[in-house]
C-alpha cells in the first residue's frame, strides 16, 4: 500500500512539475508579453521600447525553455545556465532602457530576476504581483506573431543588437551582471531556494542541452523576415491600450463589414439602377426609333398625298385649260359660219 502511495505521489510531482521544453511558441509568446506588459506599465517604456524589451524577453525565455527541468531537478550546471542567459538578457535591456528605468528595473526582482522556482515548479515572479493572468495595460507587439529570435545576441558575434539605437538619453553606465554580485549566492536562494542541488552536478554531461545561444536558431516560418523591419518611434502600433484597443478593433472591424456590405449593396443598388436606366434609355432609345420611324412614315405619306393632290390640281387644271380651249374653238367656229351666211 505505501508502494502505491509512494507512485501516486511520484505521477502527481511528475505531472506538476512545468517543463519549459515542451512549451509551445504559442505558450512562450504569452508569457513573454506578459511580463513585457507589466515593464511597460511600470517603467513608462515608448512604443519602440516596448518592442524591443518584448523581443529580448522572448529570447531570454525561449533559451532557456530547454534547461529549466534540471534547474527544479537540482542541477547545478542548469543554474549557471540559466545566470548566463539572464545577463546576456539584462545587458541588452541595459540599452533600451534609461538610466532611470534600469535603475528602478533592478529594484524589482520580479523584472530583473523574473524566473524563480518553488514546490519543483518554475514561474513567473510578476504572476505574484499581477495575479490575473488576462490583464493586459497595452496591445501585443507589432511583431508579436513573426518574431523568432533574429536579434539574439550569439547571433550576431556576441554582440548587442541595441546598442545604439538610443542616443537621447543616457544609459545605465557599466553592466550589472548578477553572478558578479556579492550577493549572488542569496540571490540564487531566493530563486532557487526550494531546490536540493544534487552533489557532483555541475559539470555538464555529454547529452544535456547545449549552452543557450550556443546552437539556438530561430524557428523559421510565414513572416519571420518582417522582423527586421521597426517602426519608427512615434508610432503606436501595438502599443495602444488593450482594454480600450479591443474594443476599438472589433467595433472597427465589425464597421467595416458593414461598410463592406453596404458599399456592396450600394454596387449592387448602382449597378441595377444602371441596368435599369439602359434598359429605359433602350427602350426610350427604341420608342423613339420607331416614333421617328412612324413620323417619317407619315411625313413620307404626308409628301406622297401632298404630290398626289398637287399632281390632280395639274391635272385638273390642265383638263379645264383644255376644255376652255374647246369651248374657244367651237365659239369661234359658229361665228364664221354665222358670218358666212
Amino acid at each position: 500500500m505505501k508502494r502505491i502511495l509512494f507512485l501516486l505521489f511520484a505521477i502527481g510531482l511528475g505531472a506538476g512539475m512545468t517543463v519549459m521544453a515542451g512549451m509551445s511558441t504559442s505558450k512562450i509568446r504569452k508569457e513573454t508579453r506578459f511580463l513585457t506588459d507589466k515593464m511597460a506599465y511600470e517603467l513608462n517604456l515608448t512604443t519602440q521600447q516596448y518592442n524591443d524589451a518584448y523581443e529580448i524577453n522572448y529570447d531570454f525565455i525561449y533559451s532557456v525553455r530547454n534547461i529549466m527541468d534540471y534547474v527544479a531537478r537540482g542541477y547545478e550546471w542548469a543554474m549557471d545556465d540559466y545566470y548566463e542567459a539572464l545577463d546576456i538578457r539584462n545587458d541588452d535591456l541595459r540599452w533600451v532602457l534609461s538610466d532611470g528605468q534600469y535603475r528602478r528595473f533592478m529594484g524589482a526582482d520580479y523584472f530583473y530576476r523574473p524566473i524563480y522556482v518553488t514546490g519543483g515548479r518554475w514561474s513567473l515572479r510578476v504572476y505574484i504581483n499581477y495575479p490575473n493572468r488576462g490583464l493586459f495595460y497595452f496591445g501585443v507587439p507589432y511583431h508579436y506573431h513573426t518574431y523568432c529570435g533574429a536579434h539574439y545576441r550569439p547571433h550576431i558575434h556576441h554582440t548587442s543588437y541595441y546598442r545604439g539605437r538610443y542616443n537621447n538619453f543616457h544609459h545605465y553606465s557599466t553592466p550589472h551582471r548578477v553572478r558578479d554580485q556579492r550577493v549572488y549566492h542569496s540571490y540564487r536562494r531566493s530563486d532557487f531556494g526550494s531546490v536540493r542541488i544534487r552533489p557532483n552536478s555541475s559539470v555538464r554531461p555529454h547529452n544535456a542541452p547545449t549552452r543557450p545561444g550556443n546552437s539556438y536558431r530561430p524557428e523559421t516560418g510565414p513572416g519571420s523576415s518582417s522582423s527586421n523591419r521597426r517602426p519608427t518611434s512615434g508610432s503606436s502600433t501595438g502599443f495602444s491600450s488593450s482594454n480600450r484597443g479591443s474594443g476599438k478593433t472589433s467595433s472597427s472591424s465589425r464597421g467595416s463589414s458593414s461598410k463592406r456590405n453596404d458599399s456592396s449593396s450600394y454596387n449592387r443598388n448602382n449597378s441595377s439602377e444602371r441596368n435599369n436606366s439602359s434598359s429605359s434609355s433602350r427602350r426610350g432609345s427604341s420608342s423613339r426609333s420607331s416614333s421617328s420611324r412612324s413620323d417619317s412614315g407619315r411625313s413620307r405619306s404626308t409628301r406622297s398625298n401632298v404630290s398626289s393632290g398637287q399632281t390632280e390640281r395639274r391635272s385638273s387644271s390642265g383638263s379645264a385649260r383644255s376644255n376652255s380651249t374647246q369651248s374657244s374653238s367651237r365659239s369661234s367656229e359658229r361665228n364664221s359660219s354665222g358670218s358666212r351666211r
